[in-house]
């Protein structure tokens, strides 16, 4: 791979935590597999490399002072800028030592996190710019990001993991078309012929649907939008990334219309009903991510109903999705 095109695939932002998550104190998070700590600087947040450069003790466990962040075994100190301020105990001009600054910023009470240098803003929402109802949440798994995202994307696996709370507690089904589509960067299925999912979330939070849109986005964004007749009923909007080998780390929104105090209420409900289905998705992205590992180990097969994970795994490997070129259309019992 070119120079340009490893710069190229830094040049992006990343959600790594709600603005919440940081306070006095700073945090360690696992970037990209690198330890970084994150801390409130005079200039705003702040990422670094979580190593002081003096015996490489870790900044996470120190002190922010005066917007700087002190290390605990002998005090150095750096401001946001990765820059060596002081060392107590030395007399004279400071010696030029620095630590590793990533780029950082806070948008929607989200901080976002690059290795490169991005031209634009990141990107927030599939509702970003519209009067709706927001609430944060962030969660991790044992997995990987390919995994976790089709997992979120994928409808056939909530009749079994998600029945009653997504899907209803009856067998029945109903036949839907589904139409997949793609290009640079993002694939995304409409799912339609299916009125509602007759699930508590559904009953309690939706009208009669229209249509489900599924869609994943680089690097790692995966979106829920569920449509009734009248406009937007839900949606989701996630941020993954693969904190370490087997650790994948997310940033949420949980989107709601505004309909005043009504929509404020569907939100604070919606909040604790996600985090269940969450909880219940990473209790089976573990079972298959720690069953994979015992040997022998071999490939998990793509099913006929696996409509994205072709087209997730090309938009990963910088690739354009095979939806781009060749837009899909199924019909299924869902």
């Amino acid at each position: 791979m070119s120079e340009a095109r490893q710069q190229k695939d830094k040049d992006y932002w990343q959600a790594v935590v709600r603005s919440a998550d940081i306070e006095a104190k700073p945090k360690r998070i696992l970037f990209d597999g690198a330890p970084l700590v994150l801390f409130r600087s005079a200039q705003g947040i702040a990422a670094l490399f979580d190593r002081c450069a003096h015996r490489l003790v870790e900044l996470s466990t120190g002190k922010v002072i005066g917007g700087e962040i002190e290390c605990p075994y002998h005090g150095w100190r750096y401001n946001g800028e990765g820059r060596c301020t002081a060392i107590p105990g030395h007399v004279g001009d400071i010696p030029h030592y620095r630590v590793r600054r990533y780029a950082a910023m806070e948008r929607d009470g989200v901080v976002f996190v690059s290795s490169g240098a991005p031209a634009a803003e990141p990107y927030l929402h599939c509702m970003q710019g519209k009067d709706v109802v927001v609430k944060r949440v962030r969660s991790s798994a044992q997995s990987t990001v390919l995994d976790a995202a089709e997992n979120i994307l994928d409808a056939t696996h909530t009749h079994f993991t998600h029945k009653g709370v997504l899907r209803g507690l009856t067998a029945k089904r109903h036949l839907v078309r589904v139409e997949v589509t793609g290009g640079e960067g993002w694939v995304e299925s409409c799912y339609t012929g299916e009125d509602r999912q007759q699930g508590l979330v559904s009953r309690l939070l939706e009208g009669e649907r229209a249509r489900t849109i599924g869609r994943y986005r680089h690097p790692g964004i995966v979106e829920l939008e569920y449509w009734g007749k009248g406009g937007l009923a839900l949606a989701t909007t996630f941020h993954l990334r693969q904190a370490d080998e087997r650790t994948v780390e997310g940033v949420g929104w949980l989107i709601g219309p505004r309909q005043g105090l009504f929509g404020e209420l569907k939100a604070l409900a919606f909040r604790p009903l996600f985090a269940f289905a969450l909880q219940q998705d990473r209790r089976v992205l573990k079972s298959a991510s720690d069953n994979a590992r015992i040997p022998p180990q071999v490939l998990s097969a793509i099913g006929p109903l696996d409509f994205l994970r072709r087209d997730i795994a090309a938009i990963m490997d910088g690739k354009m999705p095979p939806a781009a070129a060749e837009p899909r259309v199924y019909q299924i019992e869902l």
